[in-house]
């Protein structure tokens, strides 16, 4: 016997309900049935809103395709001033996205430069820059101490 799938469910509804009511110890005949009659409302309900789901869906499908049949019996205007108001619109965008793309570009750019020179001025602050400056203002220092002439001094 081959069962759709709306009877399978609300025979297993059926199978848990009755023995939902069974395990009861103090259940009673009426208990019982309330509880199925309760549990078959509540199924019905489910499945009143599943269809009602589904009518909808259709519904909205049948609707967009008329409105694309609709659309499709509408022949667009083509005459040249339509296209070249259409070329115009389609140009200004062009360079609007165009002017946007070398913004962005000359952001990114900028910023980048200001990374790197915040990573130069690091770098110089650190132990590296640091000491070879160290080391040639100390030889600077002693020359004109020694009384050499530097290049400042000529």
């Amino acid at each position: 016997m081959r069962m759709t799938a709306p009877t399978r469910i609300v025979f297993a509804l059926t199978a848990l309900a009755v023995l939902a009511a069974c395990e009861k110890h103090d259940a009673t005949a009426g208990q019982a049935a309330s509880a199925f009659n309760n549990l078959a409302s509540q199924t019905g309900q489910k499945f009143d809103q599943a269809a009602s789901y589904v009518g909808q869906k259709v519904d909205a499908a049948k609707q967009s395709a008329q409105q694309n049949l609709d659309n499709a019996g509408n022949v667009p205007d083509v005459s040249a001033s339509s296209v070249t108001e259409s070329a115009k619109a389609n140009f200004a965008n062009a360079a609007s996205s165009t002017n946007a793309a070398i913004n962005n570009a000359a952001s990114a750019t900028g910023a980048g430069l200001q990374s790197a020179g915040r990573k130069l001025q690091e770098w110089s602050a650190t132990g590296t820059g640091a000491s070879s400056t160290q080391a040639s203002s100390a030889s600077s220092a002693a020359d004109s101490s020694s009384g050499t002439r530097t290049e400042v001094d000529k």
